[in-house]
């Protein structure tokens, strides 16, 4: 049997039209669309011709319905300037991210979601009681992917084709799912993922509340919650000199356009004072990099949960054979959020593992 909806899903992933993807493997349009809604059926060429087109291993095809993540649950940041095909793939994208969390969920005791829902709460109020609920007080983050990850939120990476897109989230059900993109210095992705929970705590319970609004007070979420106003107002920042905010700004592990911007929203510095730093800092090179930033923060849920695969011997290989993906596929999904053991790239349409560890599907591993 084919499942329908995961053809969509896969021709979705790649960026296809029904007939870019018709033409590809050479049927009619109307036969494609046809499959896509279960009227008709594809013969096993057929089938074995989706799969390489797609890039994805027959079996993905014929494993159980799968629903889509709707468009309105998720906040992009620019949702009228991104093509309806940009928008397919960071979707699909998502929801592939979805199949994997719910590999590793069947597998390992993961941290449960603790992410509140304050949508009639000011950005600034919600994120200070975020902070208290979750015992951060007022404190500079050390690291904010493991605070995130220890309560329940779920992190993946973007696959390249996204890069546009910028990072975005969503609740599936219960589970808050934060996508990133890759190739960001280390305190821009930490800002995304502070934007992202604050939509995470703002606006997943008003479905398609979207748009420019929506964008800027994730933004004052985010700056209050990695620089609160009452520990910066306990810092000697007032009229900063540009050095000065070079310096805080490591505190604190954000940018320091974006310590720069905080400090001008608080009152800390004159607009003169903050315009003159903002353009010191752009000559510098502060406006499309980080010059002497940090690392980038590493997924700690994936690190267990990857060492204790390693000592089951268990790879991304078994990850994808059980999922019916690629492991290039998988891979894409956690790149730069934990170091990967280096594995043979399957081509595409060949089985992930032609020799899948005996009872992998009868083990129930446990997270530490």
């Amino acid at each position: 049997m084919l499942t329908n909806t995961r053809i969509t899903l896969a021709r979705h992933r790649r960026g296809l039209t029904i007939t870019q993807l018709a033409t590809d493997i050479g049927v009619a349009r109307q036969t494609l669309a046809a499959w896509e809604v279960g009227d008709q059926v594809p013969t096993d060429l057929n089938l074995l011709h989706l799969a390489a087109s797609l890039q994805f291993p027959p079996s993905f095809f014929s494993a159980s319905d799968i629903e889509p993540v709707p468009v309105g649950a998720v906040s992009f940041r620019a949702l009228s300037k991104m093509t309806a095909t940009t928008r397919d793939i960071a979707l699909a994208a998502g929801r592939i991210s979805l199949l994997i969390n719910e590999w590793f969920e069947g597998r390992y005791r993961l941290p449960g979601p603790d992410v509140p829902t304050l949508g009639r709460q000011s950005p600034e109020q919600a994120a200070d009681v975020v902070r208290q609920r979750w015992g951060l007080g007022n404190a500079p983050i050390g690291n904010l992917t493991h605070v995130l990850e220890s309560h329940g939120v779920r992190i993946f990476s973007l696959p390249v084709e996204c890069k546009t897109v910028d990072a975005f989230s969503f609740r599936w059900f219960d589970t808050p799912l934060v996508l990133l993109t890759t190739g960001k210095t280390a305190e821009r992705r930490r800002f995304d993922l502070a934007h992202e929970l604050g939509h995470l705590v703002l606006h997943t319970e008003h479905e398609g509340f979207q748009g420019p609004e929506a964008e800027a007070q994730a933004n004052r979420f985010a700056s209050s919650f990695l620089m609160p106003r009452a520990a910066l107002m306990a810092r000697p920042l007032r009229s900063a000199t540009l050095d000065a905010i070079l310096s805080e700004r490591r505190r604190w592990k954000v940018a320091a356009m974006a310590l720069t911007y905080r400090l001008r929203d608080l009152g800390f510095l004159t607009e003169w004072e903050y315009r003159n730093h903002c353009v010191e800092l752009s000559r510098r090179g502060f406006r499309s990099s980080e010059p002497g930033g940090g690392t980038a923060e590493a997924s700690q849920v994936l690190g267990k949960i990857f060492q204790l695969m390693r000592g089951k011997d268990i790879g991304i290989g078994d990850i994808a054979s059980d999922l019916g993906l690629t492991s290039v596929e998988v891979t894409q999904h956690l790149l730069e959020l934990v170091v990967l053991p280096l594995q043979s790239h399957i081509e595409p349409g060949e089985p992930t593992n032609s020799n899948p560890t005996p009872g992998l599907q009868q083990r129930h591993l446990r997270l530490a």
